[in-house]
């Protein structure tokens, strides 16, 4: 039988863990981002299919980052009445329009398991400081208690998502959609369309 006392040592260790690669997504991102660069392919089409899918996934989280009061409620408002973490499901859709975009099967796999580990990181560390500083009036929320929810009135701020920093993630995915143009017209991509 476990010693109770490692098991919970060895839990707190895993939610550490948990915690570092939630804290690190960002940094992890750049690293991620420069091998993707590398190994992309992106072609005319590849990028015309796969920016719009990148849009589409920025235009979630920008919704998402309008509606967030972050760390002073259980916001319920905007996508949060049907979705837990919109902004994780918008940078889902952003990487798979980025993956896409870089026509690349490898770039692919690294996109899913990047946001695969970093994003289930993220959602198991926020869940738990939710619940920490909120306690019974997130569990009401995530059982589907919305109008309980402090915050479920409130309408889109774009000031909230600039608040938010929302404009940061504009200005990577812009840049991500150059740098793939500028790849695909510097490997002559553009010119033999």
């Amino acid at each position: 039988m476990a010693d109770p006392e490692r098991v919970a040592q060895g839990a707190g260790g895993v939610e550490r863990a948990i915690a570092r690669v939630a804290r690190w997504r960002v940094p992890l991102g750049f690293g991620a981002g420069l091998l993707v660069f590398w190994l992309a392919a992106p072609t005319p089409a590849s990028l015309l299919i796969g920016t719009p899918v990148a849009a589409a996934g920025e235009m979630i989280r920008i919704w998402a980052a309008g509606h967030l009061n972050k760390a002073r409620e259980v916001t319920a408002s905007g996508p949060y009445r049907w979705l837990a973490h919109p902004l994780y499901v918008g940078s889902s859709v952003m990487g798979a329009g980025l993956a896409i975009a870089c026509a690349s099967a490898s770039v692919f796999a690294i996109v899913a398991i990047y946001l695969a580990v970093t994003l289930t990181a993220a959602v198991r560390s926020e869940e738990a400081f939710l619940r920490r500083t909120f306690g019974d009036g997130y569990d009401r929320y995530r059982r589907g208690g919305v109008r309980e929810a402090t915050g479920g009135a409130r309408r889109f701020s774009a000031a909230q998502a600039i608040k938010n920093r929302e404009y940061r993630a504009v200005v990577g995915l812009v840049l991500a959609v150059l740098l793939l143009a500028w790849k695909a017209t510097y490997n002559g991509a553009f010119w033999r369309s």
